[in-house]
């Protein structure tokens, strides 16, 4: 079995703007501001390394729980980030789509997401994900009810539900799975992100707060992943194995 290379999908957890903020004596919305700049930065370096897919976590469902004045400057940024950044990803061909439960935001901010995937629809580059109001549970159940709908109106037959119908009905379908997990800020969890789709994914953690993540930092996790060997439940490769 052969090294894995480059990856073709790369999941982002863009932990640590709150933890980078509060070292500077700022607010967690100073961070969240200058995480949206690193992460700019960061599409644009995925796109150039040739990195068809990017998928990152930009508010989990979860994150509605925070304090209400965080959760409304989150959303003046997601609403300023749309405005500001779409025109440069169209530009750079990168495909935008939103996944999650959309219909929790307002609806002026739902008709600018349709509106960002559909200036983008058409381009050829990145295909960039952005997880907004994502819950990896979330997208297993809705993806369920999905399918019992179907089974329910006799379209398809309980036998007929497989690993593959319900992919086919979650928020990456027409997807490969992400080859690559990258999780900055320290934090050792996957904090219910893409549950189903990371099954055989290669997971990376790195102490650097996501505001402080470079380009250099993205080409150091895609060296180790380079390294490794992509087994997917098989045995390795006799000849990759050393000697004692």
């Amino acid at each position: 079995m052969s090294h894995a290379g480059r990856p073709q999908h790369l999941a982002i957890i863009m932990d640590g703007n709150g933890r980078w903020a509060a070292r500077r004596g700022k607010a967690r919305t100073y961070g969240h501001q200058a995480g949206t700049d690193v992460a700019r930065r960061i599409v644009r370096a995925v796109g150039e390394r040739g990195i068809p897919f990017l998928t990152v976590y930009a508010f989990s469902s979860e994150n509605w729980n925070r304090p209400r004045h965080e959760v409304t400057r989150l959303m003046s940024l997601f609403r300023r980030a749309l405005d500001r950044e779409v025109e440069e990803l169209n530009r750079n061909r990168v495909r935008l789509r939103f996944i999650g439960r959309r219909e929790a935001f307002s609806a002026s901010l739902q008709r600018g997401m349709a509106k960002a995937e559909q200036i983008t629809c058409n381009n050829t580059g990145l295909q960039l994900n952005v997880a907004a109001s994502y819950g990896g549970r979330g997208d297993i159940v809705d993806g369920a009810r999905q399918l019992a709908r179907r089974v329910q109106s006799g379209e398809l037959q309980p036998d007929e539900v497989t690993e593959q119908t319900l992919a086919d009905a979650m928020q990456l379908r027409g997807q490969p799975e992400p080859d690559l997990f990258i999780r900055t800020g320290g934090e050792r969890r996957l904090s219910n992100y893409l549950l189903w789709n990371l099954a055989y994914t290669e997971l990376y953690f790195s102490d650097v707060l996501w505001p402080d993540f470079t380009e250099e930092d993205l080409d150091a996790a895609l060296a180790d992943f380079a390294r490794r060997e992509r087994r997917f439940g098989g045995l390795a490769d006799p000849s990759t194995l050393r000697h004692a």
